[in-house]
């Protein structure tokens, strides 16, 4: 008889159960389960006042929640927008969808967010705009990024994709610049599997931005009241960027266990920090101290004598789900870019994301640490 092999350390998990199925049970209930629906607007109210925010849109994914609003900010053909580099490419990509130029800037490498010295070097006379992103789950650093906007005339974007939860001087993540842009895919902190939103202050972004996500037209939730046959008039080109209702509901049930979630991911990188600052072959990550860390990934950085993949071998060989960090987007060939970033390269080639999620608990926090240990001394 052969021993049996420890359960996998999931890289990611969802914290999903009973609350998300009642939810979901009442909107099938409801009859309305499509998009643009009653619970998908209770949902935009409740998400709106989380993240401190005038309106808020609920969509499809964090990806058209950039895409809407580039387009809604203006950006078209002949113009630049400065890009985080260190980012999943769709921040990139929302950008190239308005036929704008995206430019990419380097980053810190101790938050791994954008550097405002950077930003600062890459306007130029054709830049509207600055995307930024809150890598990780950590917020970037807004107050130099919102001077530099306002002195050069920019917009600025928050993709806030991964920090949820988080705060960065007392304020909520989603609460910076002229709109924030957030991910409820499945490795985030609050999740409907997918999904996400946007969030903005200024009515126009927000008008814009909801009819081009339905097609160009208005829900059909606003004219169920009518007495009268309205027909809706297309007058511009829309996507179908709309989140379910089904989704909405499991949102606002996430939405409800938000700051829990947040508290047990905070537990998780203090106790990692605990079993592992004394490992001299690998950086763990920062929270800088005027910010709430939302912890949707915990990376470490390994020491340029260890082999990243010799690592990853192990700890996947040994049940533990390990990743790279994120991308380089300059380095992505469909970028073509030949603008350098030094510090977001060397972040990809030696990152590496280790189990963060809500759901760990103490034995395989210390696995994973001990693991991971015994790997990186091996790999040198």
């Amino acid at each position: 008889m052969t021993a049996q092999s420890p359960p996998v350390v999931a890289l990611g998990e969802p914290t999903l159960g009973e609350p998300e199925l009642r939810a979901v049970a009442e909107v099938f209930r409801s009859g309305w389960v499509a998009g643009n629906g009653p619970t998908g607007m209770r949902f935009a109210t409740e998400f709106a006042r989380v993240v401190s925010r005038a309106h808020a849109l609920p969509v499809s994914n964090c990806t058209a929640a950039l895409h809407l609003a580039v387009a809604a900010l203006g950006a078209g053909p002949g113009d630049e927008v400065i890009v985080a580099d260190y980012t999943f490419p769709a921040t990139g990509h929302a950008v190239v969808f308005t036929g704008a130029t995206p430019v990419f800037a380097d980053v810190r490498a101790d938050t791994a967010n954008v550097d405002p010295a950077a930003v600062e070097a890459a306007v130029t006379e054709r830049t509207v705009g600055i995307i930024a992103v809150d890598a990780l789950g950590q917020c970037a650093d807004y107050a130099e990024l919102q001077s530099i906007a306002e002195a050069r005339g920019l917009w600025l974007v928050e993709d806030a994709a991964c920090s949820a939860g988080a705060t960065y001087r007392g304020r909520p993540a989603g609460s910076f610049g002229d709109v924030a842009c957030f991910s409820f895919h499945g490795r985030k902190g609050i999740t409907a599997g997918e999904g996400g939103a946007l969030a903005t202050d200024r009515d126009d972004i927000a008008a814009q931005a909801r009819k081009t996500h339905a097609f160009g037209i208005e829900s059909a939730l606003t004219r169920a009241g009518s007495v009268d046959l309205q027909i809706p008039e297309f007058t511009e080109i829309g996507y179908n960027y709309k989140l379910s209702d089904v989704a909405a509901a499991i949102m606002l049930a996430q939405l409800e266990r938000l700051p829990d979630l947040i508290a047990s991911r905070q537990a998780v990188a203090v106790a990692y920090g605990e079993l592992m600052s004394d490992l001299d072959l690998l950086t763990l990550p920062v929270a800088a101290p005027d910010r709430t860390h939302a912890w949707q990934s915990y990376v470490v950085t390994l020491d340029p004598s260890v082999s990243r993949g010799a690592v990853a071998q192990e700890l996947r060989g040994r049940g533990v789900q390990c990743n790279f960090g994120t991308y380089a987007s300059h380095l992505q060939p469909v970028y073509r870019s030949t603008t350098p970033c030094p510090v977001s390269a060397d972040l990809f080639r030696r990152h590496l994301a280790i189990p963060m999620h809500a759901n760990l608990g103490e034995a395989e926090i210390e696995r994973v640490a001990t693991t991971l240990r015994a790997a990186v001394l091996a790999s040198r």
